[in-house]
């Protein structure tokens, strides 16, 4: 069964109540609107604003009506009908881009806020305040009436304003098809995700449940999830970031019965320093002054921090400072895969290729990620993902294949002179003796008497039986002559076709001395034992001769036998890795390793972003129809928002940016999020 449709199972439909409703997921931040009559306010209500961590933000958006430093409240007066006395609302806030009519990404919102509390007509992104539900209206408590009974109360109190203050919308849905078409227009959009919601549920405060359940798109080389690790190391850089921390190492806190009394103990997870620009190092630098500590390696801090190699006492990924998770930050952190560390890191895996997305000031280590949370997110996504391979591969259908006739050879059942030998007489076997036991098969199709024509021709003496020590013996196939000798053990049999090799070498090197080739291991039917490797080194690895020429016919199939060294063992980035530092890896010239990227239109910043692209260590894909690509590059956000659309189908698919993403990449020399331009 899909994973969707398991969702839609939990949101407890019945046949007379199918429905459940799905809604665009906000980046945003969660928030909680307070107002209440109060005549002692200007305007005559009282307003504030709550974080899900019960942080009070009423000083950014405002605490009344007529309150001039407002970046919200100011611009509701006509928000809620006449009625209303008393309300709570829960929704999110966001940053909306007026000028191109979207949202922007959470990260900004902050700065957007503040400059319009400052100035009304700021031309940045304004706060815009979502809402989804009301858990309180007029004195009542709501919170135990089903959502649907919520929404009718809110819709009932509450007047949308432009931009700023809006009933965030949903559509109703009874099947798990029903979903698709909406997951398709987010990865079209750039949006978060999607949230099922069941309406007849009640409201549960700060609860994690089946009545809300997030779906999020899954994109090419992405783990799908966003990750909120502590910062618990940091390690400084070299170049242009020299003399900073260029990269910090975030830990998990580990599984309870790992625990130690100290709560803030961390196990090493992963290091990060990709995606961030010079100001996110800057505003990780002023949150973080004077709090770190240099590591010591011959006294580490045991009692907060356990590295990999622990077991063997050592020190695994060391960083060059250290700092206690209370007084650190939170980095919300994209990675392509989790693999397996066994002694890398102190958790045993790790995150593939980690980059930065967003700096979690509303977060801190208490709330972060920890090891059994990051597990079932690990074994949650993986389940997904082997269910979406498996209705993929379900749907394939199997060729049948066609079973090749075999075809009944008797060997040496011709023993004429079919075509009698015309080649020059030499002394090429000159005093040697051949037992021919059989001819040779297609494709030379010789039969016994022209191999043993052939062996008189260049001097050699055929004999009727292999009693001798110095006969070689020649054949091909398990006749009853050719099994009796391989039960024997004591002599080797040779295939018929290392006699005609020997001749047409002979015949190339005409005017050279007469030398016979080297038997080589294809040359060998039979090998006594004591032989079993005399003929290995007339051949290099691959079977290509050293004595004699091989024709192109030959060297094509010496080259499709070769192995690919396909070794599941190896991996180029883990490598890469190993071979350099951090500022190397998540420097301009490998910012885009283990990408496959279609830039899709023409002109020079088109051209200008391929060669960027190849520089940055990404793989082109000439045509969009590669199933590899994981991003496709557009000219501007207008072929973009039409590249969306086009890909939005596919089952894992790419990310859209623009070429401003790939010169702004350059230009910070690291590679930023994808939803850093939206």
């Amino acid at each position: 069964m899909h994973t969707v449709e398991k969702m839609v199972t939990q949101m407890q439909c019945t046949e007379e109540d199918p429905i459940f409703w799905i809604e665009e997921k906000l980046d945003g931040e969660r928030m909680q609107l307070h107002m209440i009559y109060d005549e002692s306010t200007p305007g005559g209500f009282r307003f504030n604003y709550w974080s899900r961590k019960a942080k009070d933000y009423t000083d950014l958006y405002g605490k009344g009506f007529e309150e001039e430093q407002s970046a919200l409240t100011r611009h509701l007066k006509t928000a809620f009908n006449e009625n209303v006395r008393s309300i709570i609302l829960d929704g999110e806030m966001i940053s909306w881009d007026m000028k191109d009519d979207r949202i922007v990404g959470f990260g900004h919102l902050k700065t957007h806020a503040k400059a319009h509390r400052e100035d009304i007509n700021s031309p940045h992104a304004r706060p815009l305040f979502r809402i989804f539900d009301c858990l309180y209206l007029n004195d009542e408590v709501l919170t135990n009436y089903s959502l649907r009974d919520r929404r009718k109360a809110l819709v009932s109190a509450v007047n949308n304003v432009h931009r700023r203050f809006e009933i965030h919308e949903y559509v109703e849905a009874t099947t798990a098809a029903d979903v698709e078409p909406e997951l398709r227009k987010v990865v079209a959009e750039s949006s978060e995700g999607l949230v099922m919601k069941n309406p007849r549920s009640v409201y549960l405060l700060n609860s994690r449940n089946s009545d809300w359940m997030k779906v999020k798109p899954e994109y090419m080389t992405e783990f799908g999830e966003q990750l909120d690790c502590v910062v618990i190391g940091g390690y400084y850089g070299s170049g242009h970031r020299g003399g900073n921390l260029s990269s910090f190492l975030c830990g998990l806190a580990p599984p309870s019965h790992l625990a130690t009394s100290n709560p803030e103990f961390m196990f090493s997870f992963c290091k990060v320093g990709g995606g961030m620009t010079a100001h996110d190092y800057a505003e990780i630098r002023h949150l973080t002054d004077g709090k770190w500590t240099p590591w010591d390696k011959k006294n580490p801090p045991l009692e907060w921090i356990e590295l990999g190699g622990h077991e063997e006492n050592l020190q695994y990924e060391m960083p060059d400072v250290w700092i206690k998770p209370s007084e650190s930050v939170v980095l919300q952190i994209k990675a392509a895969s989790v693999i397996e560390q066994e002694k890398r890191y102190r958790t045993k895996c790790t995150l593939r290729f980690p980059r930065f997305t967003a700096l979690r000031k509303d977060k801190d280590w208490k709330s972060a990620l920890t090891w059994e949370s990051f597990r079932t997110l690990k074994a949650r996504a993986e389940h997904e993902r082997k269910e979406k391979e498996f209705k993929v591969d379900d749907a394939r259908k199997k060729r049948a294949k066609r079973a090749r006739k075999k075809v009944l050879t008797i060997i040496g059942a011709d023993e004429q002179v079919r075509t009698p030998y015309a080649g020059p007489e030499s002394a090429l076997f000159n005093g040697m003796n051949f037992y021919i036991i059989t001819g040779a098969a297609k494709p030379l199709n010789k039969t016994k008497a022209e191999l043993e024509q052939l062996v008189k021709a260049n001097g050699g003496n055929i004999v009727a039986t292999h009693s001798n020590a110095d006969t070689i013996c020649i054949g091909e196939g398990n006749p009853i002559r050719i099994a009796s000798i391989k039960k024997a053990g004591t002599r080797n049999i040779f295939k018929p076709h290392w006699l005609l090799e020997c001749v047409k070498q002979a015949e190339t090197d005409v005017g050279r001395p007469n030398v016979l080739l080297p038997f080589e291991p294809r040359h060998v039917l039979f090998k006594k034992e004591e032989d079993e490797d005399s003929f290995n080194g007339n051949t290099d690895e691959y079977g290509d001769s050293f004595a004699r020429d091989v024709d192109v016919e030959e060297l094509e199939k010496l080259l499709a036998d070769m192995p690919k060294f396909e070794d599941d063992d190896y991996d180029a980035d883990e490598i890469m890795d190993e071979l350099f530092d951090d500022d190397v890896l998540d420097g301009p010239g490998c910012m885009f390793r283990g990408l496959r990227i279609h830039v899709s239109g023409q002109g020079t910043h088109i051209e200008a972003a391929k060669r960027v692209v190849l520089f940055a260590g990404a793989r082109l894909a000439d045509s969009m129809d590669d199933e590899e690509i994981t991003h496709v590059v557009a000219g501007s956000e207008a072929e973009a928002r039409g590249l969306r659309i086009q890909t939005a189908s596919r089952q894992y698919p790419p990310r859209v940016v623009t070429t401003g993403w790939v010169m702004k990449s350059l230009r910070e020399g690291t590679r930023l999020d994808e939803e850093s331009e939206l």
